[in-house]
């Protein structure tokens, strides 16, 4: 009964018409970066951060919840038509959507892309409903020692799930870390790491450092020669739009265990669409009787993965809402959105703001039905869009990051900031270090120094209080096996090497 209360008050707030009008542009714009190639929603939220200080905590955080999975539609579309996955997730629905576009199945691949996209947002967003209060209920019972070693397993799983190399992992969470001191130590009132720059006191802006990392550093990125050519053997013909009963019978138990695959994977720290649909598509290959089909047109192989990332991104939503503990980058930006507001992402969310936490969730719902009206209908428009020169659009861009990012706290300092991380992000990407683990730092730095600092107070500097908790000993002792399990096979590795050259 408490849970009907709870989603008809989010009802309330999803259905005002200022917020439907937010949750139709988030999806709209969800749509139109994941369609494009080099955007993508982390570029996207962080150069619309700047605008969600103008407007309600619940507007704003339902239109960057609408881009966030609208994106993982969109990104579907230009994988299956062109070959060319405009979001990281759509990278597996492009091996068997492109071969079923290829032979004439390319309106049936969008329908399932996007029936299973539905159904999986649909079933995820009521598992976020069902899971929150419990999750809330855990976390009440929560001390500073368990936060503590919660945010360390986070910082953790992030460098266990990020691509490339660990031990580069590794050092972007340091470095956001370090990142996270800078400014006035609340305790003491030192300033720390400003190196005499009054305009650091109050630390550094997650809006100029997110937008100049993930927004510029893309734009020039994008612009490097031969990454600014039209989308490759686009397919010309839709044929048919929606699939027949035996496709439909054929994709329904993929679309239900990539919901279910997607929706445990994206509470996991580091986790969310893109290892859900990468998970789901090994899965569908591995309980297929004709695993050969996989690669040559295999509709299992759009329904399970499309399916899984969906519902990872909603269900992505919870850690972050409940623990104050974001889940991947996109998380971090949320949880950035919700700091501008002055909310803090945590336990007492639910309580403090329950508008704010039902309507997002409600919102959900809403969003997905309208991603269904936006995507097929629009198809042609869609493809269209891929023949705008990049040239014509990065202007358009950087000048509204530069806008965007002024109009938050009004000086030019955040500029040069922003300016600083944009080159910082481009030899970053040209070193191949992901800097979604530099915003987790970034981001969850302050909480860790904060819970750390707290627990040594209740325990009078006692470190063996973290440790003697049950469950923060728990979470510690996953956190080393997982790094160990992560770094045995590298040092390994060296040391083989050192024996072969010697």
């Amino acid at each position: 009964m408490e849970l009907l209360n709870h989603l008809s008050m989010g009802f309330g707030v999803a259905l005002s018409p200022v917020n439907l009008g937010y949750c139709f542009l988030g999806a709209l714009l969800g749509t139109l970066v994941g369609v494009l190639p080099g955007l993508g929603p982390t570029a996207t939220i962080a150069m619309l951060l700047p605008l969600t200080f103008s407007i309600s905590p619940e507007s704003a955080l339902i239109m960057l919840a609408g881009i966030y999975y609208g994106a993982q539609y969109g990104g579907s579309t230009t994988a299956i038509l062109v070959n060319l996955p405009g979001e990281a997730s759509a990278a597996v629905t492009a091996i068997d959507g492109y071969q079923m576009a290829r032979q004439g199945r390319a309106g049936t691949a969008l329908s399932i892309a996007a029936i299973g996209s539905f159904v999986a947002g649909c079933i995820a967003t009521l598992f976020v409903a069902l899971c929150a209060p419990l999750l809330l209920l855990l976390a009440r019972s929560f001390t500073p020692f368990e936060y503590f070693s919660l945010i360390v397993l986070g910082l953790v799983c992030s460098i266990a799930l990020a691509r490339g190399s660990i031990l580069k992992s590794l050092g972007m969470v340091f470095t956001g870390l370090a990142l996270g001191c800078v400014g006035t130590d609340v305790y003491t009132g030192e300033s720390r790491f400003t190196m005499g720059v009054f305009e650091l006191s109050d630390g550094l802006s997650i809006v100029a450092l997110s937008v100049g990392i993930f927004g510029i550093t893309e734009i020039f990125r994008n612009l490097e020669p031969g990454r600014t050519d039209g989308p490759p053997g686009a397919v010309k013909e839709i044929g048919r739009l929606y699939p027949t009963a035996p496709e439909m019978r054929a994709a329904s138990m993929p679309i239900l265990r990539g919901t279910m695959l997607g929706s445990i994977l994206g509470v996991l720290p580091g986790g969310g669409a893109l290892l859900s649909s990468f998970a789901s598509y090994a899965v569908e290959k591995k309980l297929s009787k004709t695993p050969e089909r996989f690669g040559n047109g295999a509709i299992e192989g759009v329904a399970g993965p499309e399916s899984a990332n969906n519902a990872g991104a909603q269900t992505s939503f919870i850690p972050m809402l409940t623990l104050g503990i974001p889940s991947n980058a996109v998380m971090a930006l949320m949880a950035g959105a919700m700091i501008i507001q002055g909310i803090v992402p945590g336990p007492r969310v639910m309580v403090t703001h329950p508008e704010l936490f039902w309507g997002i969730i409600v919102s959900m719902w809403i969003g997905n039905a309208m991603l269904v009206v936006l995507n097929l209908p629009l198809v042609g428009l869609w493809v269209k869009l891929l023949k705008i020169p990049y040239t014509i659009l990065f202007p358009a861009i950087v000048g509204f990051c530069v806008i965007g990012t002024y109009t938050v706290n009004s000086t030019t300092f955040d500029l040069y900031i922003l300016a600083a991380f944009a080159m910082v992000g481009y030899v970053l990407a040209r070193l191949d270090c992901e800097p979604a683990p530099l915003l987790l730092g970034f981001v969850l730095g302050p909480l860790l120094e904060e819970n750390f600092r707290r627990a040594m107070v209740l325990s009078r500097g006692d470190f063996s209080g973290f440790v003697a908790h049950p469950v923060s000993a728990g979470l510690l002792i996953a956190a080393g096996l997982l790094l160990a399990f992560m770094l045995l096979p590298h040092i390994r590795a060296q040391r083989e090497d050192v024996f072969v050259e010697d």
